[in-house]
């Protein structure tokens, strides 16, 4: 089948299943004379496989590691669990973090009654205030997080 039927069949675009191919997450198709992409239902169950570890946040690494251990049937499941118990621990800390940032943005939120102008929006102040003091940020991205220490410059 040529890249849009694998497309179509699996609901992921065109680039992302180009991507995947490049990255090692799907196995590389044949070629046809015309040098078209020729894939088959393996690279079907290989892109569901990649698309469901997708959504549920793992990595491009997780992913190639539970290809790696899948290619090996005998072997027994202990691999998996551990790298499942690694990403659930992540995923755990990213909800620890989200919920602070839940607490400090309903705080903000509080501090602006509304019906007022924007120069005395409480919101705007704290904020403001917040940017001013030097206070330690944390930005949290998709997998990862850091803290940095804004500066008064």
């Amino acid at each position: 089948m040529k890249i849009g039927q694998l497309s179509a069949l699996t609901g992921c675009q065109v680039p992302t299943i180009r991507f995947f191919e490049a990255e090692g997450l799907l196995q590389a198709a044949s070629r046809g004379n015309n040098n078209y992409r020729d894939y088959g239902d393996e690279h079907v169950t290989q892109l569901l496989f990649v698309l469901r570890c997708r959504s549920l946040g793992m990595s491009h690494v997780e992913i190639r590691a539970l290809l790696r251990l899948q290619s090996d049937p005998e072997q027994p499941c202990d691999d998996v669990n551990t790298l499942l118990d690694e990403h659930l621990r992540m995923v755990n800390q990213r909800l620890a973090e989200l919920n602070a940032l839940r607490v400090q943005l309903r705080a903000i939120r509080e501090t602006c009654a509304g019906g007022v102008c924007i120069d005395k929006c409480g919101a705007l102040k704290s904020l403001r205030r917040t940017a001013t003091t030097g206070a330690l940020t944390t930005t949290t991205r998709l997998g990862s997080t850091s803290s940095t220490k804004q500066s008064n410059q």
